[in-house]
């Protein structure tokens, strides 16, 4: 008697450690799936980090220059234009004089 239920015992046993490298098998399986939706997951963070939000937006529209700041700094430039032309000029003429003076 003792010896059939140690070949029930073993019988089962065998079937239980199956069913085990099933679960192992399946277990796997899932942290394969858990890797390819962490990588899902970093992928649209980083899509999140691309586009930009409603509240980004108002905020570099606060932050823009206005037209009059456009106007003033367009304005600064010209003067600075046509103060660098003029001296460009002057120093032209100082040389055709030096030249004139050398001849």
């Amino acid at each position: 008697m003792e010896k059939d239920f140690s070949e029930l015992v073993e019988y089962l046993d065998n079937k239980f450690n199956k069913i085990d490298d099933k679960f192992d098998k399946i277990d796997d399986k899932f942290d394969k799936i858990d890797d390819k939706f962490n990588k899902i997951d970093d992928k649209f963070n980083n899509l999140q980090n691309i586009f930009i939000t409603k509240e980004d937006m108002k905020e570099l529209i606060q932050n823009l220059a206005t037209k009059e700041e456009f106007r003033d700094l367009q304005t600064s430039v010209d003067a600075y234009a046509k103060k660098a032309d003029g001296y460009f000029q002057e120093m032209v003429m100082l040389s055709h004089k030096s030249d004139r003076h050398e001849k």
